[in-house]
């Protein structure tokens, strides 16, 4: 089943428009996956699973560095290039350009997106929301990051106190791990902030999370409220 909510829809000029998010959407690991597949009466053992997967992981990787396209039944990759070229004669450069690697739902999960079922939940609108995240840097939006570079969160409630550790925007890593707090602020509003990422951010795909105690009528609450963003949002190695 899967909840979603009701908000208002900021990037409409109707005041009416709303936009409907996913809540309490739960996240299955590799581990649990392969469990679900041992719980299917498999002949194969949970190292083997554990193993092809690996091998799978692997072989797309290796594909994709080498610069090609995967299509199977549950997804399918394509390549985007960001960043603006001076001229015809211009070349690729690590340093003003990135690459991103789009993915796609396959035809196995299209057809498994057509029989979810819904329930519409309430959810009371007091914790940040970001509708955009754009890297100034290469135009991106909502795709890439870029290490050093300016990112800018737009939403509602967004506002946070930049004087406390605890608040923020943090890059919480896609695979898990600690995430990482953007320190200097450029802009702090409740419609939009602008912040610099760390230079020394690891490579990877991170969600944009907004961490903040203070209301939009400029009270503070005593626990603290986080919004993160949907979408995933990619940091490519440096040249």
């Amino acid at each position: 089943m899967l909840k979603y909510c009701l908000r208002e829809n900021l990037l409409t000029a109707d005041p009416d428009d709303c936009m409907a998010q996913a809540v309490d959407v739960r996240s299955y690991p590799q581990d649990e996956i392969i469990g679900l597949i041992m719980k299917r009466g498999t002949t194969l053992t949970k190292a083997d699973v554990s193993a092809v997967l690996q091998v799978f992981s692997e072989v797309v990787c290796e594909l994709t560095a080498d610069g090609s396209a995967v299509n199977t039944p549950l997804f399918s990759t394509s390549f985007s290039v960001s960043g603006v070229f001076s001229g015809m004669a211009d070349s690729f450069d690590r340093a003003r350009h990135s690459i991103s690697v789009n993915v796609n739902p396959g035809t196995a999960l299209r057809e498994a997106a057509k029989s979810v079922k819904t329930e519409k939940t309430e959810a009371a609108a007091t914790e940040p929301y970001i509708t955009e995240a754009a890297d100034i840097v290469s135009g991106s939006v909502n795709a890439t990051l870029t290490a050093g570079g300016i990112l800018r969160l737009t939403g509602s409630r967004l506002k946070f106190d930049a004087l406390d550790e605890a608040q923020g925007v943090f890059l919480v890593p896609a695979e898990g791990g600690e995430a990482v707090k953007c320190a200097v602020v450029a802009e702090n509003k409740p419609a939009r902030v602008m912040i610099m990422v760390p230079a020394d951010v690891k490579p990877g795909a991170y969600y944009a999370e907004v961490r903040t105690k203070l209301f939009g009528n400029g009270g503070t609450s005593k626990t603290q409220r986080m919004g993160r963003f949907s979408k995933l949002l990619a940091v490519s190695a440096q040249a």
